[in-house]
């Protein structure tokens, strides 16, 4: 058999396809897209930061256009996804719980996500806690209140909240809904009252070799090193797996283009004949999977990027929430945007072009036509450009109205 020899845009093509982001939605969504759309990527990381939408809605508007944010708390309410720890936490298809159950029965193996120390100290308190639930029903953390003189932070957690993250991550309780996007907890026992360890856990192996799958399905096109960040897996039988999977045929050796060997999931295997081209433009969430791996995102787009919210404002390069921006199949911009939501502006405060990106008529039309849909989708009447390179500012000005 001759050896398959992509390009690097053909590469990203099909990484592409396989995340959901090579062409436009064809017609409005629905609910069942935002489940089938969570079900192609595997995982939907979630993030509190909403300076614009919040990641998780973000992710899923880059693939299905407008929808109704609130469908994604319909989801979970109804049971048809669950949250956990995965990439970070998550939301994770309802089928895929058999996959983390191991991290919950081991849960001192997550680091800080979980400490035995306290769950030991403060036993008596923890198991006043699930009783209270159990016969009150679920809570959140502001149902507590926090211990007079302990000073404000993100990291000062009241102990009511350190007990309930510990019992999630213990798989003691799940998420139920979210309430302004605050955790709402239930005992797993209400949640899943027919799981049964015994009958339906998974052994690590198994779901560690689940999970790779996931992987190499969600990514299409990959390279060995990609595949246990996906899920943070530690020690993954990487290289049994990939041989495994091609004595099966399930993945495909490719040579690509500054990357060299890679391997194609078998359901790309139909786009190989004529790999379709890319005409979506779309605003990615800093969390996107398609860049959630910085080293990834540099090696196939070519795009060195980084989260700066977490840094020093003097420190930063560009901006405190910097959305990389996907036009035809490739990172050619970023932009440091804040949605006003009283005023229902959306302010762009820069803009910055990719090194070598030119912008033709066809760019400056999708780019505009992006921000436009991005803004309205979350209630913007207009949008208000403060800095723009310069072919950019000449041609837009200082906004428009939607």
């Amino acid at each position: 058999m001759s050896t398959l020899h992509l390009s690097l845009k053909q590469a990203r093509q099909l990484h592409l396809a396989a995340q959901g982001l090579l062409r436009p939605p064809k017609r409005k969504a629905q609910l069942c897209d935002l489940l089938s759309t969570l079900r192609q990527m595997s995982l939907l990381q979630i993030d509190t930061i909403h300076v614009v939408a919040r990641s998780p809605y973000l992710v899923l508007f880059s693939r299905l256009g407008d929808y109704p944010q609130a469908w994604l708390g319909e989801a979970l309410s109804s049971g048809k996804l669950f949250e956990y720890w995965a990439h970070e936490a998550c939301f994770i298809p309802a089928e895929d719980y058999p996959l983390l159950r191991h991290r919950m029965l081991s849960p001192q193996r997550l680091g800080w996500k979980y400490s035995s120390e306290w769950m030991q100290t403060w036993q008596q308190e923890i198991s006043q806690l699930l009783q209270h639930i159990e016969e009150n029903g679920p809570v959140r953390s502001a149902d507590f209140t926090a211990p007079a003189g302990q000073k404000p932070g993100w990291w000062s957690w009241k102990p009511h909240k350190k007990h309930l993250e510990n019992l999630f991550s213990a798989g003691e309780l799940m998420v139920t809904e979210r309430r302004n996007f605050q955790r709402v907890y239930d005992l797993r026992q209400r949640v899943l009252p027919e799981w049964d360890d015994a009958l339906h856990a998974l052994s690590e192996e198994e779901a560690v070799g689940q999970m790779l799958r996931n992987t190499a399905v969600s990514l299409g096109l990959f390279k060995p090193g990609w595949l246990a960040d996906y899920y943070r897996l530690k020690r993954a039988p990487v290289s049994e797996t990939l041989a495994s999977w091609l004595e099966n045929g399930e993945v495909m050796p490719a040579e690509v283009e500054t990357l060299g060997r890679c391997y194609i999931h078998q359901s790309l295997f139909p786009l190989l004949k004529a790999i379709p081209q890319p005409t979506h433009t779309a605003i990615l969430s800093p969390f996107d999977p398609v860049v959630w791996d910085r080293k990834r995102t540099r090696e196939l787009f070519n795009f060195d990027y980084r989260l700066e919210c977490y840094i020093p404002a003097a420190k930063r390069q560009f901006g405190y929430f910097v959305l990389p921006i996907l036009h035809r199949g490739a990172l050619k911009a970023r932009m440091d945007a804040k949605m006003l939501r009283k005023e229902k502006i959306l302010v762009v405060r820069q803009l910055w072009l990719e090194q070598g990106v030119s912008l033709a008529q066809g760019m400056l039309h999708d780019l505009r036509q992006a921000i436009s849909r991005f803004a309205r989708w979350q209630g913007a009447e207009s949008i208000l450009l403060e800095n723009l390179p310069a072919a950019l500012a000449e041609e837009w000005g200082n906004g428009w109205m939607l």
